[in-house]
């Protein structure tokens, strides 16, 4: 496959056999769900060369694919994928499988359009991760909102429509400054090629405006303090499945987009800043921490956990314009140039290891969040409600769905030899090198998530059986033991050995922080 066009493939697939699934019609919902899951798997195995193909000694971009688009103003559909995009690629096409797979019952109506909005959202979001055209990533970044909007307005809970809405016009609303930026860059170099943005020279004041340009469109979408309140009720009202890839793939996108576009293309003006972001993320990891313990339903709990645990990417990817900003990275930002050669130091190993944290927290985010999501959707379907004073002693009657949920919420609490604990103690260890209170103010995650996620544990599963619907529960079945064992593959394998996945991702993110030692001014 070295010669294919692989990223064309994975972005392609999904969204033509897409296409297909809509042509069964209504009425034929098994040969729909098949189709779909066939479909996913193919894409599947179409990512995994990515993995090996890719050149782990080497930061650039790989798989590269260019065709010009729009002549006239130099836009082109130009792909490639390094190690950070690689690990979102695979952990976007793995999800889906799963997603797919655990929700196979769970919808019975339109089934035919409700299978070709998770085939055309995967597409998007592959697409989203492989771009390497600032248009083009705009594209896929938008458009992959009208699946999802489908998805939670079609086949969501009773409030579907307003929370469909509310998360449309959140998102859409803050990238379209996004677009803005994108254009005066443009006006700036005569390219959308993300390359060519990176080498641009810009003013400070030029550097602040596109700075909060991008910073609103992906705090939306991670989504940070304070433009967090779609995402609890997109979740609550989103079937299993949408809950599922929303928390597990499409928060990534707003982490994924400040690493590609706010820490290079204008890296004085996030030195300036970091403050600002990192003051919001620990809001993020503390205060939202407090708000998931007061929740009554698990699904708005575990949205709350979300944001808290995103905090943490955010935390660690902005540690390092504080590395900067503090002198650690041989640039000065008030002189606006070298002060000496980029040299590897103490800064410089703690922003690597931020950076790297921010990663690692964001695959193991992926799996746990979306195992978490999944594990109510097996409660959901037997009981139709996610009240958490609606269960207790589940244990009792479902002692191998109560093991693997104790798994998953030992991960979501950060315990030691889960994937919850390695990106987490990254971001506090490189935070902890410049700035030992906010690693303080950091760690408090570990206590408050501990708090929220043992209690909900306890609410659920520990206890005597008093609801006689929870009496009556059957313990999971194959196919939803199949998808939790994944998740928990997934959750172990990173907890238990990160190597593999650092080294996937370290040379891009040397180079990326590389970067950084440039100034633009």
């Amino acid at each position: 496959m070295a010669n294919w066009p692989l990223l064309s493939i994975l972005i392609w697939l999904p969204i033509l056999g897409g296409a297909v699934v809509l042509l069964f019609g209504k009425q034929r919902a098994e040969a729909s769900r098949w189709a779909a899951l066939v479909v996913s798997l193919l894409t599947l195995a179409f990512s995994i060369p990515l993995l090996t193909g890719l050149d782990h000694g080497d930061g650039g971009m790989h798989f590269k694919e260019a065709h010009a688009w729009i002549s006239t103003w130099n836009i082109n559909y130009a792909l490639g994928a390094d190690g950070i995009s690689v690990a979102l690629i695979v952990l976007t096409t793995i999800t889906t499988v799963l997603a797919l797979v655990g929700a196979w019952r769970s919808v019975d109506k339109r089934v035919n359009q409700y299978m070709a909005s998770f085939l055309f959202l995967e597409g998007m979001m592959i697409g989203v991760f492989a771009a390497t055209d600032a248009i083009l990533f705009y594209v896929f970044f938008e458009v992959m909102l009208v699946p999802m909007f489908l998805i939670i307005g079609i086949w969501g809970g009773p409030r579907r429509i307003y929370a469909a809405i509310k998360f449309f016009l959140y998102t859409f609303l803050g990238s379209v400054l996004m677009l803005v930026g994108l254009i005066y860059l443009y006006m700036k170099s005569g390219s959308f090629a993300l390359g060519d943005l990176y080498q641009l020279k810009l003013s400070a004041t030029e550097q602040t405006w596109l700075f909060f340009a991008f910073f609103i469109a992906f705090a939306v979408k991670v989504p940070m303090f304070p433009v967090h309140t779609w995402l609890p009720d997109a979740h609550v009202e989103a079937p299993t499945a949408g809950s599922v890839i929303l928390a597990a793939v499409m928060l990534k996108i707003g982490g994924y987009g400040f690493i590609r576009f706010s820490l290079p293309i204008v890296p004085d003006a996030g030195a300036e800043w970091a403050w600002l972001v990192i003051a919001l993320s620990l809001v993020a990891v503390i205060y939202v921490g407090l708000v998931a313990l007061v929740q009554d339903d698990m699904k708005k709990l575990i949205a709350y956990s979300s944001i808290a645990h995103m905090g943490f990417v955010t935390l660690g990817i902005f540690v390092v314009f504080a590395l900067v900003r503090n002198g650690s990275f041989p640039i000065s930002i008030v002189a606006g140039g070298m002060t000496s050669p980029p040299q590897q130091g103490i800064g410089t190993d703690a922003a690597i290891l931020g950076l790297q944290g921010a990663m690692v927290q964001m695959i193991s985010h992926g799996f746990v969040s979306g195992a978490m999501f999944s594990c109510v959707g097996i409660l959901y379907d037997r009981m139709h409600t996610r009240r958490i004073g609606d269960y207790g002693g589940v244990v009792n009657v479902m002692p191998w769905f109560a093991t693997f949920a104790m798994l998953f919420y030992m991960a979501n609490a950060g315990l030691p030899g889960t994937s919850g604990f390695v990106g987490e103690f990254m971001v506090i260890l490189a935070s902890f090198q410049e700035h030992p209170l906010v690693a303080l103010g950091a760690a408090t995650t570990l206590v408050i998530g501990a708090a929220y996620t043992l209690w909900l544990y306890k609410r659920i599963f520990f206890g005597e059986v008093a609801n006689p619907q929870v009496a009556a529960l059957k313990d999971i079945n194959g196919r939803e033991m199949f998808v939790l064992l994944v998740f928990a593959a997934g959750v172990l394998l990173i907890g238990l050995w990160p190597k593999p996945l650092t080294d996937l991702m370290e040379p891009s993110i040397v180079e990326l922080a590389g970067l950084l030692t440039q100034s633009k001014l």
